[in-house]
């Protein structure tokens, strides 16, 4: 099954299943193209966090992720220390792993070496030109030749937790590729 139909009579890619959140942020967020260093840095830290869970996990904890992470601004996340890493490490409202929170203080302090505009430039060089919009969940890749180019790129900066899978993830959230299946009522408004 590619596609559900919601309680408002809406087709809507499958993945959202009946979750109110679920479908706010397909219908709000997903596959619309996002610009900007610090949107792409808190894309990136939470696409991060994400490895392993669920993304509907990360989506529920991401208004205290903002919090805790000062709005993901990459200036005041790259003087986080030590205390900080522990503060984060105790807070139950985020996921509370120490590889992935030190990764995120670090990749903040790569993107304060970068000029401005210079992610979203450098990540969205990865987009690749559209191709045919899936007709179900069962062609939509877990990576691509872009998303390894990225992840690769990426990583040979500094960067972590920006594996392929990862950085595909944020290509299909960030709207770099539009992955709503055929039928799917953004499938048809996607650029908006």
């Amino acid at each position: 099954m590619s596609l559900i139909l919601g309680p408002d009579g809406l087709s809507r890619c499958a993945w959202v299943g009946d979750d109110a959140e679920y479908r706010r942020y397909h219908d709000e967020e997903w596959g619309r193209p996002l610009h900007g260093d610090r949107a792409l840095f808190e894309k990136m830290s939470l696409e991060g966090f994400q490895a392993g869970l669920s993304w509907i996990t990360i989506l529920r904890k991401r208004p205290r992720f903002r919090e805790v992470f000062a709005g993901f601004e990459p200036e005041a996340v790259a003087r986080f220390d030590e205390a900080d890493v522990e503060r984060l490490m105790g807070d139950a409202g985020i996921i509370r792993n120490r590889a992935k929170i030190l990764a995120t203080i670090g990749n903040a302090r790569l993107v304060t070496t970068m000029a401005t505009g210079e992610l979203d430039t450098l990540m969205w060089s990865f987009a690749p030109e559209p191709g045919p919009r899936p007709t179900s969940l069962a062609e939509v890749p877990a990576t691509t030749a872009a998303s390894d180019a990225m992840s690769k790129a990426l990583r040979k900066a500094g960067f972590r937790f920006v594996g392929s899978t990862t950085m595909y993830a944020l290509m299909q959230s960030s709207g770099m590729v539009d992955d709503h299946v055929v039928g799917c009522h953004r499938a048809t408004d996607a650029t908006d």
